[in-house]
């Protein structure tokens, strides 16, 4: 299976101590497999720009997306933010085996996931996920398999401030 990577990291300081601004990417996107992206990065979650890439054939029937934002309470105290960070390498290679067994249990035709890591204020979007499939059950069920495994097998962590 060809894989293509994309990956940049800009520095907006000069301190070594601060967060960078991160992009990281992959994409495998075989024809007759599931098509799959994964971002993860320090930029702001835009909606309209992911929805204005979506591709699909004739014989998707559902679209799935979910948006989870950042809540002002974290375990019963108020909070003005989480700031998330990940081990990337293993963090991409988790999501890898988590789109390989939403393949073998659903006919997904696509999915794309965007985490952002870095510190991310209440109310702002920390993840989006989007599953295209046949049907909807097939779709909503692979979504929410996807985020609760994520949550549990993939190296993010969170820290409210």
């Amino acid at each position: 299976m060809a894989m293509k990577f994309r990956c940049s990291h800009q520095s907006k300081a000069a301190d070594a101590s601060s967060i960078c601004n991160v992009r990281f990417t992959i994409c495998d996107l075989p024809a007759e497999k599931m098509n799959r992206q994964l971002t993860i990065t320090t930029e702001r979650i835009d909606e309209a720009a992911l929805l204005s890439k979506r591709r699909m054939s004739d014989g998707v029937g559902a679209v799935v997306s979910f948006l989870g934002v950042v809540r002002g309470t974290e375990e019963e105290r108020s909070i003005s933010a989480i700031e998330y960070e990940a081990f990337l390498r293993m963090a991409e290679h988790q999501f890898s085996r988590l789109f390989d067994q939403m393949e073998q249990r659903w006919p997904i035709e696509a999915v794309r996931l965007v985490h952002r890591i870095g510190v991310i204020q209440v109310n702002e979007p920390s993840l989006w996920v989007e599953v295209v499939a046949p049907h909807r059950g097939e779709a909503f069920a692979a979504s929410q398999w996807l985020i609760d495994e994520m949550k549990r097998v993939v190296p993010i962590w969170k820290r409210p401030l």
